[in-house]
């Protein structure tokens, strides 16, 4: 880890992480999809000090009937609020399994000239037959299909961020030039099930090359800025944070805190009357302010991050907002993202060299060598 601080991520789709969280919201479930809702949760997370939020996503509906099952894009409700915010960093979910990912790198990469270099995105997969149907391609069977896809979908997203150069685009209007073809590159991708040629259609993103989240068994390591491990007991975590060899960790951790209206094992029993809390294998807290702080500062050993999973957005947030980020910052485990930070400044991540200028640099590095050493066999 690169610093003592430890990075706060929530997700903020739906009411929470309960699928009957939408009983215990402070809105109607009609206000669930608005404008409205989506920046109050996000400029809340933002004024608490949050990191990054992120906000998951899938082609088909989330639940099912009597919950509400209504969702927006990710990438939309995203770029919606990279708007009205200013530091936090956004990170939607969008799996490859069958999206095209051409046209996933655009958005991403729109996403982050959008929020002036505060985009992430989470990779996660379609795990449903169903989804197949939705996008009226064959099913893609199996945990290394679905893994395959993802790795595919990962490098052809990141050759096209690379695929213009940062000094590609020139608006010269006294020329009338206003990009540099010789800066563009084909990236001349052949998977398994899919090609592209390239180049991107949207110039490369400012952070040059967004942060990418995702699970170590889903995405390989190298192609991971961010692993999100997950574990039902803290020593679980800790194994997976080990193992990751990513160049950050996040640990997931599902929260349901003390409210002023009731304990937090009070809250889960009202839900569990009407739907199962599914067990994902993340770790889970159940309890005080102070139990928590206590389990993110034994964890802040040994990983860079945490994403938070809220039980009921409406109430747990609003703790974490008041009690919990306040109480990590007074024993300086948390810093506040600055103004004007790109993301990958703020997890202390380098800005990307791009590979194709980078292969240039070396091609002509190794010409003028030789040129040399020819004159200099020419003097001898």
């Amino acid at each position: 880890m690169s610093s003592p601080a430890l990075h706060l991520a929530v997700e903020i789709d739906g009411d929470g992480a309960h699928p009957a969280a939408w009983r215990r919201a402070a809105h109607s479930p009609d206000q669930l999809l608005t404008p409205r809702r989506v920046s109050r949760v996000a400029a809340v997370a933002e004024n608490a000090g949050f990191t990054l939020i992120t906000l998951d996503d899938g082609v088909l509906p989330p639940g099912a009937a009597p919950d509400p099952v209504g969702r927006i894009g990710a990438v939309e409700r995203a770029a919606f609020v990279a708007a009205s915010t200013s530091t936090i960093g956004i990170a939607p979910v969008v799996p490859v399994t069958y999206a095209e990912p051409f046209h996933v790198s655009s958005q991403l990469a729109s996403l982050d000239h959008i929020s002036a270099g505060r985009a992430g995105w989470v990779v996660t997969e379609e795990e449903r037959p169903e989804a197949a149907r939705a996008w009226g391609r064959p099913p893609v069977d199996g945990a290394d299909a679905r893994a395959r896809e993802s790795r595919d979908g990962v490098e052809v997203a990141r050759a096209l961020w690379d695929s213009w150069e940062d000094d590609a685009v020139i608006r010269s209007v006294a020329t009338s030039r206003y990009l540099d073809r010789e800066r563009l590159h084909y990236i001349d991708f052949t998977g398994d099930t899919y090609a592209v040629k390239g180049p991107a259609i949207v110039p490369r993103p400012p952070q040059g090359q967004l942060v990418v989240l995702g699970r170590p068994d889903q995405v390989p390591a190298a192609q991971l800025d961010v692993a999100l491990v997950g574990g039902r007991d803290l020593a679980s975590v800790t194994a997976a944070a080990a193992a990751a060899g990513t160049p950050r960790v996040f640990a997931e951790v599902e929260v349901a805190l003390d409210t002023p209206d009731a304990t937090a094992a009070e809250r889960v029993a009202d839900l569990e009357q009407h739907a199962p809390w599914r067990d994902r294998g993340r770790l889970r807290h159940i309890g005080s302010t102070d139990q928590l702080v206590a389990l993110l500062a034994k964890l802040s050993h040994h990983v860079d991050g945490v994403r938070l999973h809220p039980l009921v957005l409406d109430e747990d947030l609003s703790v974490l907002s008041g009690l919990v980020v306040p109480a990590l910052s007074a024993r300086r485990l948390v810093a506040r993202p600055l103004p004007g930070t790109s993301l990958r400044s703020t997890l202390g991540l380098a800005r990307p060299a791009n590979r194709f200028t980078a292969a240039a640099a070396a091609t002509g590095t190794a010409t003028a060598t030789a040129t040399a050493a020819t004159t200099q066999e020419d003097v001898r």
